[in-house]
């Protein structure tokens, strides 16, 4: 296996993003993140940008395949170890369209990592982190500041965003239970689906996730 071809999975909160810098800076992979992709195309007006911005300001949905294009783009500019596709399929659909233009990339995934937590855990992760204006976080009960509302690092208020909010965050994870979740099963079943207990510390996780593609990796060569 030449390339590490990865899909991350996992309810807000689960650790996600800490993952995904460890992975990047392991492996040199492209970092593909829907959200900052289309932001970065509308803003430097690419071709691809100035058409999902008509649907944007429209107030629709940039279609599926307009997103799948954009993520082509950058896994043939910046992808040739392989890449990490975070918060992109969100559904079942999306996924086999993503499969179908891979597959005429002649890419294939190696694996989808689900970083699993419960629920409880992650509310109890998210409405207590206090951000402040230079984007610093901590957490009341995991970092709590030395000063009560003060950053440790600039000194400047921390404050809770609004999607950290108890009502916001669960909100959130009603929506990936809806809309997101099967994709565990969907994965499963083409067996590519590998599993990480979110709940551990990030070193645990990290540790075991690259173990898992170490062991891909030799599978692959015998």
């Amino acid at each position: 296996m030449s390339e590490l071809n990865l899909i991350l999975l996992g309810p807000p909160g689960a650790g996600k993003g800490t993952q995904a810098a460890r992975l990047r800076k392991d492996f040199d992979l492209a970092y593909i993140a829907t959200g900052d992709l289309l932001r970065s195309h509308v803003a430097d007006e690419t071709e691809l940008g100035r058409e999902a911005a008509a649907y944007m300001d429209a107030g629709k949905l940039v279609p599926d395949p307009l997103v799948i294009a954009m993520i082509l783009d950058k896994v043939e500019e910046e992808g040739d170890d392989g890449f990490l596709l975070d918060g992109f399929p969100r559904n079942d659909a999306q996924a086999d369209a993503l499969g179908e233009e891979l597959d005429q990339l002649g890419r294939r995934l190696t694996a989808a990592l689900l970083v699993e937590a419960p629920d409880d855990i992650v509310i109890e992760r998210l409405s207590g982190r206090r951000t402040c204006a230079n984007g610093h976080v901590q957490h009341v009960t995991f970092d709590p500041p030395k000063v009560d509302g003060m950053c440790d690092l600039c000194g400047r208020p921390l404050k809770q965003r609004k999607d950290d909010q108890p009502d916001v965050v669960q909100k959130r994870l009603e929506t990936y239970h809806e809309q997101t979740e099967s994709l565990i099963d969907y994965y499963d079943e083409k067996g590519l689906l590998r599993r990480f207990d979110g709940t551990r510390s990030p070193t645990e996780v990290h540790d075991h996730i690259r173990a898992t593609l170490a062991t891909l990796r030799l599978e692959e060569r015998l």
